[in-house]
């Protein structure tokens, strides 16, 4: 009886879970297609820490969405591997004059710089273009990928314009988090809500931000959010609370990111920034270990279960009652999964290891909050964020 009273929950929980996902593919606004046009000056800005097997791919991308009027600009984060050189290489090999490239300076003694804040301030300092668009190095530009984001942030008047990224998947450790991580994300920070200037919610996507160069010196850029882990909501909040407009738009038709190529960077980089993101809302943080737990895992552990003890001994009424309900509830996880896709572009692919995903998720959620509480292991790449 206990067992179906979780059932019902988890039910109820992933019923719920699936309709407002499906009403965040709803509330999705949809880019401007493009038009001729003289586009304002751009500057693509890829801060690049130890991304020697991401590097050229991210540049030849970039260089190969568009002919407009922009500069590529990749500034070398102090990188101990390849990065800096394999992008020499390319620039002597493409000559050109588009792209650029900048060695990263020692970071100021004295002052906390965390993350890509302090490259990205460096980079953004050595253009005068019109708009700024910060990408990853793990980010692939597709054909008129700039041309639409600035004509598109020309004709909303928008200050900050981010994208919800397609996101590709390739170890399962990703094939079992990313669907589940995304999902949750772009349920927490509903496009309607960002988008609406009398909302609070304020979210941008790091390895995606389109700035106006004038509202971005005006909050005062990522030398403003120096110390921040999390930089980028930061920064979007700042746009919002500055009184300038603030644009979240779903981008996967337009650029990919495949943030995490094995499971110990998935690891390192969901337990850096999940809590943090959540504003270190503890209560909050344990209530989504609990969904992740209920919702994912519990049903596919009660299916598995009573179908196993059926093979042993007879199954009463209140067994079968909870066959069912778990068989439904696993049947709405594929819905999910297919509902989620329209938003990252994840395939159904190993959809019936939600349960695990749950579990590892849940782990994740976890480990983020003692490392951002003790500092015990807060790392990125390696840096300490502790410090």
């Amino acid at each position: 009886m206990t067992l179906l009273i979780a059932l019902l929950f988890s039910f109820g929980g992933t019923l719920l879970y699936d309709l407002r996902l499906r009403q965040a593919v709803k509330n999705a606004p949809q880019l401007l297609p493009i038009s001729p046009a003289v586009l304002p000056a751009t500057a693509v800005i890829v801060p690049a820490y130890n991304e020697a097997e991401n590097i050229e791919r991210c540049l030849m991308a970039a260089i190969e969405s568009s002919p407009a009027n922009f500069n590529l600009w990749l500034i070398d984060d102090q990188s101990t591997d390849e990065t800096l050189a394999i992008a020499q290489l390319l620039q002597e090999s493409l000559q050109d004059p588009r792209l650029h490239i900048l060695e990263s300076q020692p970071r100021p003694a004295g002052e906390r710089w965390v993350g890509k804040n302090w490259a990205c301030t460096q980079a953004a300092e050595q253009t005068s273009s019109e708009y700024l668009l910060f990408i990853d190095a793990d980010v692939r530009l597709k054909v008129e990928a700039i041309e639409t984001v600035v004509q598109t942030a020309e004709a909303e008047q928008a200050d900050l314009l981010t994208l919800a990224l397609g996101i590709e998947c390739g170890c399962l450790a990703e094939w079992l988090v990313q669907p589940l991580m995304i999902s949750t994300l772009l349920l927490g920070f509903d496009f309607a809500a960002v988008n609406d200037p009398q909302s609070e919610t304020a979210f941008a996507a790091g390895p995606f931000m389109l700035f106006r160069r004038s509202a971005y010196e005006q909050i005062g850029g990522h030398r403003a959010v120096a110390d921040q882990v999390v930089e980028d909501v930061e920064l979007s909040r700042r746009i919002k609370r500055s009184g300038h407009k603030l644009r979240y738009f779903l981008g996967g038709q337009l650029a990919s990111v495949r943030m995490y190529r094995s499971f110990a960077a998935l690891w390192e980089g969901w337990t850096k920034n999940l809590y943090l993101g959540s504003g270190r809302n503890l209560r909050g943080m344990i209530q989504f270990i609990v969904l992740m737990l209920l919702v994912c895992t519990l049903p596919w552990l009660a299916l598995v279960g009573l179908l196993t003890k059926a093979l042993f001994v007879p199954l009463n009424l209140w067994d079968w009652s909870a066959i069912a309900l778990s068989t439904i509830t696993v049947l709405i996880h594929y819905d999910l999964r297919c509902v989620g896709s329209k938003l990252s572009q994840i395939p159904t692919r190993y959809w019936w290891l939600t349960s695990v995903g749950g579990i590892l998720v849940a782990a994740i959620a976890l480990a983020s909050i003692i490392k951002t509480e003790t500092g015990i292991g807060w790392t990125w790449r390696g840096r300490s964020l502790a410090d």
